[in-house]
């Protein structure tokens, strides 16, 4: 296992180790900088190195190398070793999650000062301002935003004379009921009504909290955001929202999919699953996938409408003021209405910047693709994810609860339970 993590280390400071030797040119000094990425799927990646370039081009003191260093799971032991071994990147696009991690680690600059002497400030959507602060400080600045609807094909509702699209947790059980079918008559089910993700990985618990906080629960009590403060047995909103996606596989109704694979469409796409927890990122493809045989609702409510805001910050690393200062003007063009709105249409997701959202092409991407307005109004009641050191345990351990109870080896009461006794141990 040392060996192991030598060769990792020792792979990682090769990668990085070339941004600390700013190069000289005829033209003067070019400052080289390291932008570490896990943009999926990869036509959305092209759609951001396109921009990177862009930037490149009209930036010639300034050069950004965009690596793409897998998803987010895979990147948390890349990013701490790179921390440990002193070799990080000077960009970061990662979820606003591992804010408290990184500041424990004194890995990353306050963005404050900088964030108040530029006019992108202005321009954020106010509602994304709760996953930039930690501890009254702003760590990170938006790059791009989402959350998370039920995905559904039209065809298939149509064929199982669904007219009315569900808009609570006993009309979503019943759709799906009538979405699971054997559709070419040989005995045996080949359409389920809904795909649910598999696996204790943060895209499990980023589709599951939504139905949490639906059921009014909440991961972390009190106005304190610790991780001594995460309550999972007593959470009743917790256990509903278990117990509500275990009755969706009791009832035949749900498919899960393979082990941290929930975010892939091929089930989606093949017309095998009628409805899928996903968010606007996939809409780029599946309008080529399917043309315009999908539509979007938001997440079925139990007490109070709710969604995951999703979607990753730049995280700038300590390196020294220059390579900051330069790697602070990369994040202004990434917060730009420019490169918000090139995005937006390239990929789905939503602009961060309340201009792009505003302009004119945007406006016309919103007549072509109507489903983006469900995520624009859906975003008024979205919650983020909390900001503290210890949130990957957190979301782990409820991830192996979320695992137990989709695969029948535990009651909710008896998952949480669980999961509780663990974080107890972890972090007492």
């Amino acid at each position: 296992m040392r060996q192991f993590l030598l060769l990792l280390l020792i792979g990682i400071l090769t990668i990085t180790g070339c941004q600390s030797l700013p190069e000289n040119t005829a033209k003067g000094k070019v400052i080289h900088l390291t932008f570490w990425h896990g943009v999926n799927p990869p036509p959305n990646r092209d759609v951001v190195q396109k921009l990177v370039d862009k930037f490149n081009q009209t930036h010639k003191n300034i050069q950004v190398e965009s690596l793409y260093v897998g998803q987010q799971d895979e990147q948390m032991p890349k990013i701490l070793s790179a921390v440990v071994g002193n070799a990080p990147p000077d960009l970061l696009w990662y979820t606003a999650t591992i804010s408290g991690q990184l500041v424990d680690l004194d890995a990353v600059i306050p963005l404050d000062d900088m964030l108040d002497a530029s006019p992108r400030k202005q321009e954020i959507d106010p509602t994304l301002f709760e996953s930039m602060e930690f501890k009254s400080k702003i760590w990170s600045v938006p790059f791009a935003t989402n959350n998370v609807g039920v995905f559904y094909r039209k065809s298939l509702l149509e064929a199982a004379g669904i007219k009315e699209l569900p808009k609570t947790w006993q009309e979503f059980r019943s759709v799906a009921k009538k979405l699971t079918r054997d559709t070419n008559g040989d005995g045996k089910i080949d359409q389920y009504g809904m795909f649910l993700p598999l696996g204790k990985g943060e895209f499990s618990v980023f589709t599951w909290l939504p139905f949490m906080w639906s059921a009014g629960g909440e991961l972390v009590s009190g106005e304190a955001r610790e991780a001594s403060g995460v309550e999972l047995v007593n959470n009743k909103g917790a256990s509903s929202a278990l117990q509500f996606w275990r009755d969706l596989i009791d009832d035949g109704s749900a498919i899960l999919s393979g082990p941290e694979r929930g975010y892939e469409t091929d089930n989606f796409v093949a017309g095998k699953v009628a409805m899928q927890l996903t968010g606007p990122w996939t809409l780029t493809y599946l309008a080529k996938d399917v043309k315009g045989d999908f539509g979007v609702f938001p997440i079925p409510i139990s007490q109070r409408p709710a969604t995951s805001i999703g979607g990753e910050n730049l995280f700038i690393f300590k390196t020294n003021p220059e390579r900051q200062k330069a790697a602070f003007t990369f994040a202004e063009y990434a917060m730009s209405e420019e490169f918000q709105t090139e995005m937006a249409l390239g990929t789905g997701y939503l602009p961060i910047n309340l201009k792009s959202r505003r302009s004119e092409k945007y406006q016309k991407f919103l007549q072509e693709q109507p489903t983006v307005k469900v995520f624009l109004e859906q975003a008024k009641s979205g919650r983020a994810r909390p900001i503290f050191p210890g949130y990957t345990r957190v979301s782990e351990n409820v991830g192996r609860a979320i695992e137990a109870v989709l695969l029948g080896k535990s009651s909710p009461q008896e998952a949480l339970k669980e999961s509780q006794q663990r974080l107890d141990l972890i972090f007492n």
